[in-house]
């Protein structure tokens, strides 16, 4: 039984009572999350930076995520660079081994009113740990030094004629021949010595992160005496089996030689991580010189190389330590780039698309959605991050959602790294339906970030159900400034401009009516991983609020999704896209649409009901109605009867409304507000036509669309009733 270093007090199988455990900083010495302890103050190092926080290492291999909702200030504004030594709290280990970390305002031990150091499940005192430490080297010292020791041909040291047996080593002893093949480690495996005719090496690391050099000693004469023979580069005593990247989890403990690209450099507080790709798949390797100090600093992304090293699993996850890492040249490196090429074409391209549903509209688009799913798989299988864009309502959410549920699983199996689907797919829910300058700043300013501080490749950008108008043209063209691939896809036809600022344009045409981009990106999804192709079947259903075409209710019911259900997953799914909007909500958004036996669903979508429905009679008890030219319209103040800063948005309330007060084929619902207005009509309505017939009539109120998929059309406050007025005319010609 120890006692607390703050207040003394007995404390069972520590040294820090409950009281005070957030009063010690701890210093983590353990192999796995699971013996990490909530709520505790831990020392780590700065791996990287991600759009959405900070990875922090508490020991090699177990790293966890400081969201940037923890923070206090902006991520941007963070001074910290990798390898800085950091104070972390531990607020959560999840059962998958992800941890989440809070930010500590106490940033150096001296800070904290003590330190221990939790060494897998113990705790110690950083006294008693230098103490031990101390008596192992000493320990070894001795060792070494007996080694020395003359003995007779039975291994009896002269120092102790009567001791017969072979002595015990008092370390672990190596043996390494060329032809071992990694069997070396069975000497440090059982702690026997080896045979007497055994050669034993030992690997050093040269200062240059320059591989490892080998010291071959010859085998012990009668007076147990060795004679270093020559110091060579390890690379040319030992035998390295050419390998694949899938073939690695076979190999553990064997010496390989891989040939690829690397594709990300991370510098760690320790070791330089190289990623390596071949025609298989990816893998870690790890390079030390010196903590913090980078490996190779000749090899760059993008490299072609052949790296030499030692396969090993450091905390579950595979990992090659690197013995030495050259550039090719010339015909190998052509050989390799060719090979790369060759199956990266072949795994890119899926077989074959079928619609779900049967869906006339998307089957028509067949070979643009595959060219789209060989872009996005090319670029997992290339270590591209993937950005998806989507506008935060429930047909985006589940347009952006069922590419993200079919990527993530390609993703964990192309990449060993467990945070590899944080890095690799990210989905960026948008405010507003247009992809703005405001947007594309922030998307450029990550990707130039995660460029120039991690070695990462530029992302490929798809867009779904956003982009395919003129107003996304300019934010289109500030990712093509920097060569960022750019993918829109869109159940509404694309303006002609989109094509010049887009490698990819996948839209329905102009004739197409009753389609949804959620339709659309569900029978993408399929084609993308059919390993989840089943799980897609139910999401057009929900993506659509009315007239759900019946090969798509039938799909969904086929899937076990019942109309209730399909209801309940839209109505929460739109509510939790307005919370929150920025975010992605991964866990929460895949337990909806694809985990919930549907208690979720349905808890959820009562709060929707509830709030849409309070909001909803408000709106009908203030509404105006008139007739223009035969047309009649109901106009809702939403400056004066909303709650512009709560649930439900306008252009959702507006929906709701014209479901609710239309009449007749010939209905128009006007939203106004301060200085912008919606439009919903029973016949289709070019919003674009009407802004400028509008401007046309009254130029001194500005009037411009913005926002045709959701009908938006701004103008100056203060000319307000001639823009209200100049619309409704509008409307009402194109009517006639």
């Amino acid at each position: 039984m120890g006692s607390c270093i703050i207040c003394g007090i007995p404390v069972e199988g520590g040294y820090v009572c409950d009281s005070h455990q957030e009063d010690v900083i701890f210093e983590f010495r353990g192999n796995h999350a699971s013996q990490l302890i909530d709520n505790r103050f831990y020392l780590g190092t700065v791996d990287g930076y991600a759009d959405f926080g900070v990875f922090i290492d508490i020991a090699p291999g177990v790293t966890g995520l400081l969201h940037r909702s923890e923070l206090d200030r902006r991520l941007e504004s963070l001074s910290w660079e990798p390898g800085d030594t950091v104070c972390v709290r531990v607020n959560n280990v999840r059962d998958n081994g992800n941890i989440d970390l809070g930010k500590s305002i106490r940033q150096s031990e001296s800070e904290f009113r003590g330190k221990l150091i939790l060494d897998g499940d113990e705790e110690k005192l950083p006294e008693s740990q230098k103490k031990t430490e101390t008596a192992d080297e000493d320990d070894a010292v001795d060792g070494d030094a007996g080694d020395e020791t003359p003995s007779d041909g039975d291994g009896a040291s002269d120092d102790d004629p009567s001791d017969e047996a072979d002595p015990e080593p008092t370390e672990p002893v190596t043996v390494r021949t060329p032809e071992s093949d990694g069997t070396e480690r069975a000497s440090e495996r059982t702690g026997e010595p080896p045979s007497d005719t055994a050669v034993s090496a030992k690997r050093e690391r040269t200062t240059n992160g320059g591989g490892a050099v080998a010291v071959a000693e010859s085998p012990a004469d009668s007076t147990g005496e060795r004679d270093v023979v020559d110091e060579t580069d390890v690379t040319d005593a030992v035998d390295y089996a050419e390998t694949r990247v899938e073939q690695l989890a076979d190999r553990v403990g064997d010496r390989v030689r891989l040939d690829g690209e690397i594709v990300s450099v991370r510098q760690t507080g320790g070791p330089t991580v190289f990623e390596l790709r071949d025609e298989t798949g990816v893998i870690d390797c790890a390079a030390f010189v010196e903590a913090g100090v980078r490996a190779y600093p000749d090899i760059e992304l993008g490299d072609i190389v052949r790296l030499d090293g030692e396969v090993e699993k450091r905390r579950g996850e595979l990992q090659v330590e690197t013995d030495n890492l050259v550039a090719l040249e010339d015909e190998e490196c052509d050989a390799v780039t060719t090979r790369l090429a060759d199956a990266l074409r072949d795994r890119a391209r899926p077989d074959s698309l079928t619609p779900i549903g049967d869906h006339e509209a998307v089957a028509a688009l067949e070979a643009p959605l595959l060219d789209v799913a060989e872009a996005i798989r090319r670029a997992i299988l290339e270590s591209r991050p993937v950005v998806i864009r989507h506008p935060a309502t429930a047909d985006g959410y589940v347009a952006g959602a069922a590419i993200e549920h079919a990527v993530l699983p390609l993703v964990r199996e192309e990449h060993a790294r467990s945070d590899a689907e944080y890095h690799y797919i990210v989905r960026r829910p948008l405010d507003d339906a247009i992809y703005g300058m405001n947007a594309a700043t922030n998307d450029a300013t990550r990707m130039l970030q995660d460029r120039d501080r991690h070695d990462e490749k530029l992302p490929l950008f798809c867009f779904v159900g956003t982009a395919s108008t003129t107003d996304s043209a300019d934010g289109l063209g500030l990712l093509g400034v920097y060569g960022a691939e750019r993918i829109v896809l869109d159940a509404l036809a694309a303006d002609s401009d989109v094509d010049d600022v887009a490698e990819q344009v996948v839209t329905a045409d102009a004739t197409t009516v009753n389609l949804t981009t959620g339709a659309l990106t569900a029978t993408l999804a399929a084609a993308l991983n059919t390993d989840v192709s089943e799980e897609m079947a139910h999401l057009p259903a929900v993506s659509y609020w009315e007239n759900t075409p019946a090969a798509y209710t039938a799909a969904a019911e086929e899937a076990s999704y019942d109309a209730e259900q399909v209801t309940n997953l839209r109505e929460a799914v739109a509510l939790e896209a307005y919370y929150q909007s920025y975010q992605d909500k991964r866990e929460l958004i895949t337990d909806l649409l694809f985990e919930d036996a549907g208690s979720l669903a349905a808890h959820i979508s009562e709060q929707f009901r509830e709030k849409l429905g309070t909001e909803l009679a408000t709106a009908q008890a203030n509404l105006t109605s008139a007739e223009r030219d035969g047309v009649a319209v109901s106009l809702l103040d939403t400056e004066q009867f909303t709650h512009r800063y709560d649930f439900p948005p306008t252009s959702l309330l507006l929906d709701a409304l014209h479901r609710a007060e239309r009449e007749g084929e010939r209905f128009v619902t006007v939203g106004i507000g301060m200085d912008e207005l919606y439009l919903r009509s029973t016949q289709p309505l070019d919003i674009r036509a009407v802004a400028a017939d509008a401007a046309e009539a009254a130029p001194e109120a500005a009037i411009t669309a913005r926002g045709i998929r959701e009908g938006r059309i701004e103008f100056l406050a203060g000319k307000r009733e001639a823009a209200q007025n100049a619309v409704l005319d509008a409307v009402a010609a194109q009517f006639a």
